[in-house]
């Protein structure tokens, strides 16, 4: 038998020049090079921030949030949770693409209200699916209007490690957030309905995804398909008395009331249970006690298993 010779390729010089990436790339969990894209302002806007309105999703809501970087870490300006239309009148589906379009609706309206400007830029109250977008002089403004004292809000997406693929819910609350006002830069080519091979786009499918319709279709689906599956899956919709046809009406009434008032309701005092006691720690004596005592009831059980 012939030992191969091999390479050494990480030796003790390799390990002493390594470098260790920074945690959160570890963690897989912030994406450097898009970031520092995000937040790199050019030295002739005198330190003014770059907006960003990160959207982001947990396993049961949707989180949307206007921020700027300072050098000891993000500021957060406004920020909106699906968590919150309830109030609205949206009480379930609170992660779908629906729920995604509310949310950017909601922190659009809050921040303009904010910074004074939700009488100026009040969004697209016709909501259609197509981009809206304004050009004065070599600048594009993706709003209705330009207003000439004020000029719109301006906030870039920020996705963070999700996967833009075309119809991704992260694009609804982009479509929200435009919507409600926000000066967002985006195209129709990652909007549900967009053809990438014929190139075309259908904004009409897009609206119904806005309105729930893709929801709509599946309950109507199942019900005819599969009752049990029906019932056992949208639970929550039944419990509500929410069908399929009412879906529309329903996101409606939530954008309406949304527009009302977009401030974000009064924090409640946190008052602890002080009934609450934690069990005292057995003492050794007292754990080596039960011990035995268990011992003794399993031979005292074993021992009448014999004399049977």
């Amino acid at each position: 038998f012939k030992m191969v010779f091999v390479r050494v390729t990480k030796s003790k010089a390799y390990y002493k020049r390594f470098q260790v990436k920074f945690r959160r790339r570890r963690e897989g969990r912030t994406d450097y090079r898009q970031r520092k894209r995000l937040c790199c302002q050019a030295k002739n806007k005198y330190q003014s921030p770059k907006y960003r309105i990160v959207v982001r999703f947990t396993n049961r809501q949707v989180i949307c949030q206007v921020v700027y970087s300072l050098i000891d870490g993000d500021r957060v300006l406004t920020s909106a949770s699906s968590n919150e239309l309830p109030r609205y009148g949206l009480e379930v589906g609170l992660k779908n693409y629906a729920a995604a379009y509310c949310t950017g609706l909601l922190c659009a309206r809050r921040l303009l209200q904010k910074v004074g400007l939700d009488d100026v830029y009040e969004g697209n109250d016709e909501v259609d699916g197509n981009v809206v977008s304004t050009t004065v002089g070599k600048t594009t403004y993706y709003v209705d209007e330009v207003d000439e004292d004020k000029r719109p809000f301006r906030a870039l997406l920020d996705v963070g490690c999700k996967t833009t693929s075309t119809g991704c819910r992260i694009f609804g609350a982009l479509k929200g957030a435009a919507d409600g006002g926000l000066d967002i830069p985006h195209s129709e080519k990652r909007f549900p309905g967009y053809d990438r091979d014929s190139k075309e786009y259908d904004a009409d499918m897009h609206r119904e995804r806005i309105f729930g319709g893709h929801v709509g279709e599946y309950m109507e689906y199942l019900e005819e398909e599969d009752n049990t599956k029906y019932q056992q899956q949208f639970a929550s919709y039944l419990a509500e008395d929410i069908e399929a046809d009412g879906l529309e009406e329903l996101y409606e009434g939530v954008h309406e009331k949304i527009r009302e008032d977009p401030s974000a309701s009064e924090k409640k005092a946190f008052t602890p249970d002080k009934s609450f006691k934690r069990k005292v720690k057995k003492t050794l004596a007292e754990r080596k006690a039960d011990v035995q005592a268990k011992k003794d009831a399993k031979n005292a059980e074993l021992e009448e298993d014999d004399d049977e």
